[in-house]
């Protein structure tokens, strides 16, 4: 006997990706040099892998503090590019065989709340930010941080908070 019911509109569906569009899930991690970087890129790529969804990866170069002399300013913006280019395409090898996906990269200059929200806003196919909290005496870090005051208010996706302990099981068990 087959089921001839019509679909019910409450049915719970597949997550496989932005409800409002159908498009898949675009998970958005901050690329930078804390140790939880790792451990939020890991868990974007085992969420996009069950979700046929993919990765953005995003380094933000904070503006110099010194900018007395144009030239040396220039040289040091052009050499953080260089870097993060590469450490972008490095990591990049690393998504596409976690994921399944080739990665979006993208390079910002400024303040990384600022950067965080023109990229959201500019693309939006983004439809989860995925951070990870800190460990120790570091705790929470400056983005996590920064979701109770107004970066937080501002962004228009939610926020997955990763914890920076997970195991292998966790991540087995929550992706």
């Amino acid at each position: 006997m087959t089921d001839t019911t019509p679909d019910r509109e409450d049915a719970p569906k597949p997550e496989t990706g932005n409800a409002a569009s159908g498009a898949p899930r675009t998970f958005l991690v901050v690329v930078d040099d804390s140790d939880e970087m790792r451990t939020a890129l890991r868990f974007a790529c085992l969420r996009a892998r069950s979700t046929q969804g993919r990765v953005v990866l995003m380094r933000i170069i904070e503006p110099p503090d010194f900018e007395h002399f144009k030239f040396i300013g220039d040289k040091m913006k052009s050499e953080a590019h260089g870097d993060a280019e590469k450490r972008l395409q490095r990591l990049a090898a690393e998504v596409q065989k976690t994921s399944g996906q080739t990665p979006m990269l993208v390079v910002r200059e400024g303040r990384a709340s600022e950067q965080i929200l023109k990229t959201i806003e500019e693309n939006p196919e983004i439809s989860v930010l995925v951070l990870a909290a800190a460990k120790g005496k570091d705790a929470p870090g400056p983005l996590v941080s920064g979701l109770a005051g107004t970066f937080g208010s501002r962004l228009r996706v939610p926020v997955m908070v990763v914890p920076a302990n997970l195991t292998d099981a966790d991540f087995d068990r929550l992706t």
